[in-house]
């Protein structure tokens, strides 16, 4: 009587183990999977902020009035700001500048076209909105020279403004991430009127510039050396003082250079225009906008540091986000500083410029705006933020007088 009891626990408890062995085994399978997914998921994050990227479509047209000359889009947190805008296409016209909202409700707004569109029908539906304004040198209407800067992946192109008068003071413009050096234009007349030369620079992998070997950004670790050139430049053609304005990634480049640079004795100050100060934080931004789970973001970040990632990532070397770090490196800042950024941003939040101001007091001045977004303060009201560059500039004793 017992041994058919005793076999049937046996057989019972074979069952429990095969079925505990079964349920480990699918939870391994589902782990591994989940790793699996985690790794790809920040490995796509961390291959899209390093490597170049062409401009996308972020805004639909509605509808063109070629006898009213509007522009009606689909409403978004960029298209219903006051202000000057542009709007590159596909169609009868590459890019349009836009002006003051004219009308709009739920779904669109409407604006004033500032650029003659000739017929209704021939715009592609999907655009791409922007705070370029101007998108050539020559609607500044000041006289300018194509210069090209050597720099160790070769010829940069630049545009060279020169001042009214003999002066020893430039301003070297550095543009952002996924752009070109025609977004820095809207600065080139303030520092025109305060008798200062401009010089307006492109850098390795810009789609201007030459390709770095690994044709990918480093965030500012290689690529604030293009614009040290540029500073070297400015040197060798009289420079004595030198303003550095960077732009978004820019002010990352600027940072660097403030900080690395062997021309640092003619640095006179930097302008940070939405600057990328510490890139954790705008990494850390972004996943959150994109609804990323956390440790997703950590894994992209460990990625793009190290070694092994550099390999999968083909950016040829590590990027040294510790080094890219303004907040934390602030103690070695030694130039007067001053910031301008919207607590409304959007894309690269104000959070690290708002800490470097309270690391360095003593260096930094910060003009903070709000509803204006992430590179956009000149379009939202030019003359406040000219006159915060004109009132900075004058205190450091840079503007000719």
């Amino acid at each position: 009587m017992n041994a058919p009891r005793r076999a049937a626990g046996a057989r019972a408890t074979r069952r429990r183990a095969s079925g505990i062995l079964v349920a480990l085994s699918t939870l391994g399978f589902a782990l591994a999977a989940s790793a699996g997914a985690l790794g790809a998921v920040s490995y796509r994050v961390a291959r899209t902020v390093v490597r170049p990227a062409g401009r996308v479509p972020d805004v639909r047209i509605v509808r063109v009035d070629a006898a009213a000359q509007t522009i009606t889009l689909a409403r978004t947190p960029d298209t219903e700001l006051p202000g000057r805008y542009g709007l590159f296409t596909v169609g009868s016209a590459s890019y349009l500048r836009l002006g003051a909202v004219v009308a709009e409700d739920d779904a669109t707004v409407t604006r004033k076209l500032l650029t003659h569109v000739p017929t209704d029908g021939d715009l592609a539906a999907e655009a791409a909105f922007s705070g370029w304004y101007y998108d050539a040198p020559e609607q500044l209407h000041l006289p300018f020279r194509d210069v090209d800067i050597d720099t160790g992946v070769g010829a940069c192109p630049a545009w060279e403004f020169p001042a009214s008068g003999d002066t020893d003071v430039w301003v070297v413009q550095v543009h952002g991430r996924g752009t070109t050096r025609a977004e820095t234009l809207r600065a080139v007349p303030v520092f025109h009127a305060l008798g200062i030369s401009s010089l307006v620079v492109s850098y390795r992998n810009d789609g201007e510039a030459p390709r770095s070997p690994s044709g990918t950004y480093a965030l500012g670790a290689t690529e604030w050396r293009d614009l040290d050139a540029a500073i070297g430049y400015a040197r060798r053609q009289g420079a004595r003082r030198v303003i550095v304005m960077g732009w978004s990634m820019g002010g990352a480049l600027a940072l660097q250079a403030a900080l690395e640079s062997p021309h640092g004795d003619v640095i006179a100050g930097l302008v940070l225009e939405s600057p990328v100060v510490d890139w954790r934080t705008v990494l850390s931004f972004q996943g959150r906008l994109m609804r990323l789970p956390a440790p997703v973001v950590a894994l992209a970040q460990s990625t793009m540091v190290s070694n092994w990632g550099a390999a999968v990532l083909g950016s040829g070397e590590p990027i040294p986000l510790d080094r890219l770090d303004g907040v934390a490196r602030a103690g070695e800042l030694r130039h007067p500083i001053l910031v301008l950024h919207s607590d409304d941003d959007g894309f690269v939040p104000a959070d690290a410029s708002h800490a470097l101001v309270a690391a360095r007091p003593d260096l930094v001045t910060m003009q903070t705006f709000s509803v204006a977004r992430h590179t956009k303060l000149w379009n939202y009201d030019e003359t406040r933020w000219s006159e915060a560059i004109r009132d900075w500039v004058e205190a450091q004793g840079l503007a000719r007088s």
